[in-house]
This record gives structure tokens, sequence and C-alpha cells, in this order.
């Protein structure tokens, strides 16, 4: 089977549980007290469809303002953007339009583009409907959905192969190869060290 590597980026602020999100994908244990992501880091999964593999690359960003600044460094050859808010925190899905605007001034319109809406689990904290992320979906057409990192595990690794498959659609088998083949990464591969612990992203 030929294998074609993809770039999968979750942006979103700080506390919302990106990292818990991609520990998820990969069969990672739930972290109740995960720590904050500094700059980036990435992890590789690899995923069959329609008997063909598919190598992602799911990058972790920071959300940390300080850190904001290198968001388009991380972007670049990005092909699924996931852009991530959490239910109990209102501000983090106000933030949303700058990580939209980040993304689309760099990448324009030719990733897959996705609002996760995470910590379903904690859903009597709500501050954010789920008709609100869907108006900001629709908005951006974009994919949309509402989970959780701690009880939803095995519906994240679904949703990411719908937006795999999704882009698959878009751009065709044979276009994917032939770019996989161009893309140079520059990262370090997703490690635990150097992170600070925070009791927040579940």
């Amino acid at each position: 089977m030929l294998e074609s590597s993809i770039k999968v980026i979750l942006l979103g602020g700080s506390g919302t549980g990106k990292t818990n999100i991609i520990k998820a994908l990969v069969n990672r244990p739930f972290d109740e007290s995960s720590n904050s992501t500094l700059t980036s880091s990435f992890i590789s999964k690899k995923i069959n469809i329609n008997n063909r593999e598919y190598h992602l690359e799911l990058w972790d960003t920071a959300g940390q303002e300080i850190y904001r600044s290198l968001t388009k460094l991380f972007l670049v050859d990005s092909k699924i953007v996931i852009f991530v808010y959490d239910i109990t925190q209102k501000s983090t899905f106000e933030e949303l339009d700058f990580w939209i605007k980040t993304a689309k001034d760099n990448l324009g319109d030719t990733p897959i583009y996705a609002i996760f809406g995470n910590k379903k689990d904690l859903y009597i904290d709500e501050q954010v409907e789920e008709q609100e992320g869907k108006k900001k979906a629709e908005e951006l057409e974009a994919y949309f959905k509402l989970t959780s990192a701690k009880t939803e595990r095995d519906f994240i690794s679904k949703y990411i192969v719908d937006l795999t498959e999704q882009y698959i659609k878009k751009y065709g088998k044979n276009n994917i190869e032939e770019q996989s083949h161009r893309e140079v990464s520059f990262s370090l591969q997703y490690k635990d060290k150097g992170k600070k612990k925070v009791t927040c992203c579940k």
C-alpha cells in the first residue's frame, strides 16, 4: 500500500484540551492535569481508508498569547485545520475569530477546516451553546462537532477519519501522494517534557 502524508494542526486558546484530543487519537491516557504546550509539537498516526494507508502528522500548538506570533510558522503545509474551544469558557470561543483569521491569512481556503467544541462532559458548566458553535462553523463552511477528549475518545478518532475522507474527496488520492513527496517537516517528535503543569485541559 502507498503511504500519503497529511498534516493536521489543532489551533485554539490555552486550556481548551488540544493536547488531550491528540492523546485520544493515539491511544494515550487522558491527563487530568495536562501540560500546557510550549510553541508546538507533533505526533504521527497511520490510518487506513479504502485499503490505502495515510500518515497523519498531528500538530499540537500553544494557545498562550506570547507564542501566537509563531503560529503562522507551524501552519505551513497544513491540510486539515481544527479549531478547538472549551464549551465552559466563553473567552476561548470568542478567540476563535483570531485563530480563524490567522489560518485564513496564511492558508486561504486550501485546507479542510473544522471546529471542535471540547469538554462536552462538563455540560453543566456550559457557557457556549451548541448552536453558537454550529453557526460559527457554517460561516466558515467547516465541519463541526461537540466532543470530549475525556469521555468520547473513540469518537474523536472517527472525526479525524471523516476529515481525512473529506480531504481525499476534495483533492484526490494522486494529488495527495504528489504533495506528500514535496513536504518537508521541521519539527521534533512529540514529547511530554518541557511543558508547564496546569489543571485545565479535559
